[in-house]
């Protein structure tokens, strides 16, 4: 009678011991994979080198802007208003 007594106290505690181990285990494991570096966050050179390509497009577009300005072949609206629609794009 008593080990029928401490089978049925101890069974379901040492089920319960196992079920708080694993459950922080698997926590561990899952917290150590979202804390781990990922590809998504490096900067990605690919797009490094296109940016810098747009801009310095950006900046050989407002130059001829501005040149057209200084030789009067553009009015100071009509250069503002070309470099705001480059610059929004």
């Amino acid at each position: 009678m008593e080990k029928l007594i401490f089978f049925i106290l101890a069974v379901p505690i040492l089920i319960f011991v196992f079920y708080l181990g694993g459950s922080a285990i698997m926590t561990g494991f899952k917290a150590k994979v979202d804390n781990a570096p990922n590809k998504e966050n490096e900067p990605n050179t690919d797009n490094i080198n296109d940016n810098l390509e747009n801009n310095s497009n950006l900046s050989a577009e407002i130059t001829k802007l501005n040149e057209l300005l200084k030789s009067g072949v553009l009015t100071q609206e009509e250069f503002d208003k070309a470099k705001k629609k480059l610059l929004d794009n």
